[in-house]
């Protein structure tokens, strides 16, 4: 395994791309509605996120077709953009990633479409304050299952389950790198922290059952029993206080 430490000076390179990511959140906040496709919310990121000198780091990352991944309801990561409009009480998953600088920023939000089920609404808050719950642990010296076991531990009390076969990751001029970043407790604690480490931490968090199935198009990855899923994700520093996440506005 291959942990980069970043210096102070590459931080502050990832913490550009960051806070693109940062200001798109805010524009597709506007412009998620009911009656919009997947395809034109796609557009409006690679337009939004080469407007600002980067480059969308998913666009062509492995084949995939899209700058964005937009995963609506069941879909849980990895959906491909499309001419699916948006439908009142939809929930929609968004991953997005910027390069620029010579490295990666890396965030994951979901978003209601109007009105949605008090259910749905719970799940997309409970997926946000796990990785909150899990950053508790992103400090130098903490074991990086700490943070997993208490992501899993919140999800869990609150009634859903974390996704086993997708983690987070480590980030810097690769969109991933070392160490994977599980959002569950697993048998080995982990390396231990330290500062410099950038992490992508991203809880994905099903209502019903973990298990799921990706789709023909080998990429949208699917709740089996056909329950919604959310999904938020960070860009994370570790240092030698508390963690600094590069993918929210100050």
């Amino acid at each position: 395994m291959a942990i980069h430490i970043k210096t102070q000076e590459q931080i502050e390179k990832m913490k550009v791309a960051g806070q693109i990511l940062a200001r798109l959140d805010e524009i597709l906040k506007r412009e998620i509605k009911v009656g919009v496709t997947t395809k034109e919310l796609d557009a409006i990121a690679e337009d939004y996120i080469r407007s600002q000198g980067a480059i969308p780091s998913f666009k062509g990352y492995g084949g995939f077709p899209g700058s964005v991944c937009t995963s609506v309801n069941d879909e849980i990561v990895h959906g491909i953009p499309s001419d699916r409009k948006l439908k009142q009480g939809d929930i929609i998953s968004i991953d997005m990633g910027s390069y620029i600088g010579g490295f990666h920023g890396d965030a994951a939000r979901t978003y209601a479409v109007g009105e949605i089920a008090p259910e749905a609404q719970k799940l997309i808050d409970v997926t946000k304050q796990s990785f909150f719950e899990g950053i508790q642990y992103a400090k130098q010296g903490c074991r990086l299952n700490e943070i997993g076991t208490a992501i899993q531990k919140y999800v869990e009390k609150n009634g859903f389950s974390v996704v086993r076969d997708y983690v987070g990751h480590g980030i810097g001029r690769k969109l991933h790198e070392d160490p994977s970043v599980a959002n569950y407790k697993e048998q080995r604690k982990g390396v231990t922290l330290k500062q410099g480490m950038v992490l992508a931490i991203e809880p994905m968090v099903n209502m019903g059952s973990y298990q799921l199935k990706v789709l023909k198009d080998g990429w949208t990855a699917v709740t089996k029993d056909g329950l919604y899923a959310a999904h938020y994700e960070n860009t994370v520093v570790i240092t030698s206080g508390e963690p600094e996440i590069l993918t929210l506005l100050p």
